[in-house]
């Protein structure tokens, strides 16, 4: 499934709105529920306040300010209204102060908490799920997604709260007449019935809008990468133009989900206050009656002017909620990613000698298309191998099965005799290193780059680079080791990139060491030095190393010549130049590249 939740075909009821969005605020309170407790107790306070204010006004009202009228200023009744009125608007001012910061401490856990199981989950899936995604996509879901999944959370304490006032300002007016309490639940339900189905309308309209994000992401992740290509070939305003398009549709696609959203609220907004009107006009009758008095009349008015923000409140809530539930989507095909590489218990060997590899009857493809059939592999413990053959003959593919990156579809792969599917996670890297020619650095120092955060001793992150042949790469850096190198390692050369790489594989001392042309920008003479270092440096390692240049592939003890998806000769250099026709031309073209490059060179 490729990252990002397809556009829903048909389209949820708005009950299946409200009960998808209950359930994911539920699986973000279940999580961290004090912090969303601590928010919903301060929302309550905040309710109890207002509440509370309205009884304190009536009060006031009643015993305060009317007796004046009548018997003059009371001065003990006067300051008992004011410390009433103060004490109520601080205990609402620590309930405001409780609810947002426990609100927002909640919000940014829960972004955060998603982001980390994403980057965990996604860890642990297969390279083949990996290569059917969008780089940029998937840092949508990582951003934009997963911000607008969570964005509901911020006003569900104030929302928990709001629920509080509402509920006890409708039992309030109950209390104080029955006619006004029936028309202000009969109001109540008639606005959250709009803005429930305000949000299922617009809950389709925010799918789009996500998906318009990823793509308008992945369209710029892929022009940044593409960049050296797109100005080498002045294709600039091409790549403009169709990131423009992306964004108008994004654009577009907002505009009208904010359209409908206005549209909708130009009613809701304006329901509260014709409701309002109509419960004064039956609150007048009332009094006329002799039913209710001036003060109760007073504390209903003021109860129902309070409704008004509330229920706007709950209104929000369920459209964010639409939105919410739109971003989830996406992360959630995400999470629901089950291309797991299974594992099993085996720990890592402590020894630290080369080891034997074994393939046997190895079958591998992408998408149906075979690259490799019925492959046999055997090389001894200390051996350096070079793997030759013409492009697109697999050499890359039994790399990444020999480092387990790879499953092969059949067959298995034994590291002196341990089938590589039964280390457990993480184990079989501390004896398989694995170099590929896109060496890929961190935006960190030199020296981080080498011990990706494991405890090595600065003399043997320099041997490593001395082994690498890196030596001069980190003398020219102003801070050596301790050299920042930017994201990808962009302020270094191809070649100079290539042997960081490789020092961080020899630091680690692996058994089994695979070079997928790991040298291949560097120069053939510093390529012939370092491999000639590597064999002359006693390495408790077992060397696997793709070969084109005829010095290298002459350094190894022993060639493994692929072509025809499978392994035509395993031998000598000497022997398959003698057995192997295929193998002899396509070293004799080799040899012939290297003289040429030797003439043109200056």
């Amino acid at each position: 499934m490729p990252a990002g939740a397809p556009i829903s075909e048909k389209a949820l009821t708005p009950w299946a709105v409200l009960r998808d969005g209950s359930l994911l605020v539920w699986r973000f309170v279940k999580r961290r529920p004090w912090a969303f407790a601590i928010g919903a107790v301060g929302g309550a306070m905040f309710a109890a306040a207002v509440i509370a204010a309205s009884q304190a006004v009536g009060w006031v009202t009643a015993e305060v300010i009317i007796p004046v009228l009548d018997e003059g200023l009371q001065p003990d009744l006067l300051a008992a209204g004011a410390v009433l009125l103060v004490g109520v608007s601080v205990f609402k001012a620590v309930g405001v102060v409780v609810r947002r910061t426990a609100a927002g401490w909640f919000h940014y856990a829960a972004t955060r908490d998603v982001r980390n199981e994403l980057l965990a989950h996604q860890l642990t899936l297969k390279m083949s799920w990996f290569n059917k995604q969008s780089i940029g996509d998937l840092l949508a879901v990582a951003d934009s997604d997963v911000q607008q999944g969570a964005a509901v959370l911020s006003p569900m304490p104030y929302f928990t709260g709001i629920s509080f006032l509402l509920v006890g300002a409708v039992v309030m007016i109950f209390a104080i007449d029955p006619w006004l309490g029936l028309g202000a639940v009969i109001g109540l339900i008639v606005v959250i019935a709009v803005d429930l189905h305000g949000s299922w309308v617009t809950y389709g309209m925010w799918e789009r809008v996500q998906a318009a994000r990823g793509k308008v992401s992945s369209v710029a992740h892929e022009s940044f990468d593409g960049a050296l290509t797109v100005k080498a070939l002045g294709r600039e305003r091409l790549v403009s133009e169709g990131f423009g398009e992306e964004s108008d549709t994004l654009r577009d696609r907002n505009i009208a989900v904010n359209s409908t959203w206005t549209k909708y609220q130009v009613i809701i907004r304006a329901m509260p206050q014709a409701l309002i009107v109509v419960l004064m006009v039956v609150g007048a009758a009332r009094i006329n009656a002799a039913a209710i008095d001036a003060g109760d009349m007073v504390t209903a008015a003021y109860l129902l002017s309070l409704l008004s923000f509330p229920v706007q409140v709950v209104g929000y809530v369920l459209w964010d909620l639409a939105a919410s539930l739109a971003g989830w989507r996406r992360v959630q095909a995400v999470l629901d990613a089950d291309q797991h590489m299974e594992h099993g218990e085996r720990r890592a060997s402590r020894k630290r000698r080369a080891a034997s590899v074994v393939g046997s009857t190895l079958d591998f493809g992408y998408d149906d298309e075979p690259v490799l059939r019925g492959l046999d592999l055997d090389i001894r413990a200390g051996a350096t191998i070079a793997i030759v053959g013409p492009t697109g003959s697999g050499k890359s593919t039994l790399c990444l099965l020999l480092a387990r990156l790879w499953d092969p579809a059949s067959g298995a792969v034994h590291l002196e005799g341990r089938d590589l599917r039964s280390f457990a996670a993480s184990e079989l890297p501390k004896e398989v290193s694995y170099v590929p020619q896109g060496a890929f650095l961190f935006d960190a120092s030199v020296r981080e780059n080498i011990t990706l955060g494991e405890s090595f001793t600065d003399a043997e992150v320099e041997a490593a680079v001395a082994l690498a042949g890196a030596e001069s790469v980190v003398a020219e850096l102003a801070d050596g080791l301790d050299a920042e190198l930017g994201e990808r390692g962009t302020t270094l050369s191809g070649g100079q990139r290539q042997r960081l790489a490789l020092a961080r594989a020899l630091i680690r001392k692996p058994r089994l060491m695979i070079l997928d042309d790991a040298t291949s920008a560097v120069d053939p003479s510093v390529e012939a030095k370092i491999l000639r270092t590597l064999r002359s440096a006693a390495l408790p390692s077992t060397i696997v190393v793709v070969a084109y240049r005829p010095a290298s592939i002459r350094l190894a003890d022993e060639v493994v010549y692929i072509d025809a998806k499978t392994i035509l000769g395993h031998g000598t250099h000497s022997e398959l130049l003698e057995s192997e026709p295929g193998y002899a031309r396509l070293v004799q073209a080799y040899e012939e590249e290297a003289q040429r490059l030797r003439r043109e060179a200056p």
